[in-house]
């Protein structure tokens, strides 16, 4: 037997390895077989086919978000067009996701034939110049470039943290080439010293003594800076706050949480504490329509200081090229240090009484699943009832919340939950969605039953699309979807008893008790079809839905007196 030549494939998979890929999301197709031979006999590396190309993306995104590195492989045309869409939104929300497209061999693309997935006009180049949209990076392998053009879109994703696209002709992937022989080389920025100490500077006589609250974002898990974020509020004994987005970078079990800052449908104590505070201090923070309540936050530039990922500001003055860490660590030493911040009432809504056999209520419905969330768990939240229902309750301390608030593809996390369990699998996946947008990607649940992964999917059954309702058109028919039997979808898709439980749960009781189910069977898939009334709303929903209208109908657009600050 003749021995097997190391290739273009093998360096690939490699390169990926060494970014702590273990698993790969796609369909296959005939120009990706030969490359998918080579993934199988890796012996680090796991395929996942999923039912669909779309939602391969939202899976590699989830694992993603995770592990610090997805890949999503598609075949040429079709099947990388039906992904574009999740490409798309890892762009938006700077999540590193290669897109990985198996297409036709060198000699065919340079015949120019009418190939099948092709638009049929000898122009092979019309996807790629689609990535180059929503991709930081892209190239079209050749077996001469091949290796060095791996290299250089792997390490301008990580060093960008958003996708990157890598077209691999069928015939290319057998070409030999020689293993790498250093670790991928990821062009870092450094903090420029000087700037550095004029930053340390304004801060100084912006803080004069003074101690400031906190708000963070999602840009501190992007930019690793969450340990140092951590020093900054315990060392400081700070009042701190997070956006929608960011939920998972801060402690909201802490003595100084004081909930979630969503603008003008914030809670009162915590729109006062942000607002009027005698010092800002804005980390990761970048404000979207849907998580500032169509921008009305109201934030003092004269008193803020805001970090991002490599640039700062204090009260207005710009101060390039430092990284996000060793701006934590100059705050953390300027603040006045003191003992752990006043200990505050958890923010939520009034406190009713509740009748375990009434029917549930979003307030209820989020209440009552807030109260059986654990430390371990990775809760994934729907963009709508879900997403917003949850603003109100605190997560235990080392629960990682996930959304999409501003890409918002609805049905995104279902198989985003497939990569984020894949990507930790000692930690319980939770997810939260509405019926409309668990339509839109449920033949992922076949795939989550096939892998045998233990989950807990509660299902929320209004009816429809609820948070289009609360925007517009409460009762039009365009927002109403088919009835779906939801406790039987599992054992179409290949489920029964010992893999896959169910429960109807119309009241308080039934909830309580089928999450209590969950609980005793940990290695079991446990949907949860929760019903709710059409036009029940979470009141932050409500109030994001009211300014969303209003900005829909509006002629033009209203100034803000906080201009977004975009990431850089």
């Amino acid at each position: 037997m003749a021995e097997s030549r190391y290739t273009v494939a093998d360096y690939l998979l490699d390169r990926l390895v060494e970014l702590g890929v273990g698993t790969m999301f796609g369909v296959p197709g005939d120009f990706t077989l030969g490359f998918l031979d080579h993934a199988d006999a890796h012996p680090d590396l796991e395929w996942v086919g999923t039912a669909n190309e779309l939602d391969a993306g939202y899976a590699a995104d989830g694992y993603a978000r995770m592990q610090g590195f997805g890949v999503v492989c598609t075949t040429f045309g079709v099947g990388e067009l039906s992904a574009i869409n999740a490409i798309a939104g890892a762009y938006a929300e700077h999540v590193p996701v290669l897109h990985l497209v198996g297409s036709p061999t060198e000699a065919v693309q340079a015949a120019g034939r009418p190939t099948h997935h092709s638009l049929g006009d000898g122009d092979f180049d019309h996807t790629i110049r689609m990535a180059g949209e929503v991709t930081v990076a892209q190239s079209m392998l050749t077996a001469d470039t091949a290796t060095t053009e791996i290299d250089r879109v792997l390490a301008a994703m990580v060093a960008r943290s958003q996708p990157g696209y890598l077209s691999l002709p069928a015939d290319v992937a057998e070409a030999p080439c020689a293993p790498p022989a250093t670790p991928l080389i990821v062009q870092t920025v450094c903090t420029d010293p000087t700037v550095l100490r004029r930053f340390s500077g304004a801060a100084r006589r912006l803080l004069s003594d003074r101690s400031p609250v906190v708000l963070a974002d999602i840009f501190v898990h992007r930019a690793g800076a969450q340990e140092e974020l951590d020093q900054l509020i315990d060392v400081g004994g700070l009042q701190y706050a997070s956006l929608l987005w960011g939920r998972r970078v801060v402690d909201e079990s802490g003595p100084g949480y004081l909930g979630v800052y969503v603008g003008s449908a914030s809670g009162p104590e915590v729109r006062e504490a942000v607002e009027d505070a005698p010092v800002l201090v804005t980390v990761g923070v970048y404000f979207t329509d849907l998580i500032s309540g169509q921008f009305s936050q109201r934030l003092d530039a004269d008193r803020r200081i805001d970090i991002q990922p490599h640039t700062a500001v204090v009260g207005g003055e710009v101060f390039s090229h430092i990284e996000m860490r060793d701006a934590l660590c100059v705050l953390a030493d300027l603040v006045p240090h003191g003992g752990p911040a006043t200990v505050l009432e958890p923010q939520r809504p009034a406190m009713v009484a509740v009748d375990a056999e009434a029917p549930l209520t979003q307030e209820s419905l989020w209440s009552t699943v807030a109260a059986s969330l654990t430390s371990n768990d990775t809760v994934l939240a729907e963009q709508g009832t879900s997403y917003y229902g949850m603003a109100a309750h605190r997560l235990p301390h080392g629960t990682i919340f996930i959304g999409q608030p501003l890409w918002a593809s609805i049905g995104y996390t279902l198989p985003a939950m497939l990569g984020a369990a894949l990507a930790a699998p000692d930690r319980r996946p939770v997810l939260l969605i509405g019926d409309g947008a668990a339509q839109m990607t449920a033949a992922e649940l076949g795939t989550i039953i096939r892998l045998r992964v233990p989950a807990v999917i509660v299902v929320v059954n209004n009816s429809g699309y609820t948070v289009e309702r609360a925007i517009h058109g409460p009762t039009m028919s365009y927002n109403d979807i088919a009835p779906w039997r939801w406790t039987l979808l599992p054992y179409a898709l290949g489920g029964d008893g010992g893999s896959a439980r169910t429960h109807h749960a119309t009241t308080v009781a039934e909830l309580a008790g089928a999450l209590v189910d969950a609980t005793m069977h940990p290695d079991a898939l446990v949907i949860i079809e929760a019903v709710t009334a059409a036009d029940d709303v979470p009141p932050v929903l409500a109030s994001v839905a009211r300014a969303a209208a209003q900005a829909n109908s509006a002629p033009t657009c209203r100034p803000v007196q906080d201009r977004a600050i975009t990431p850089r």
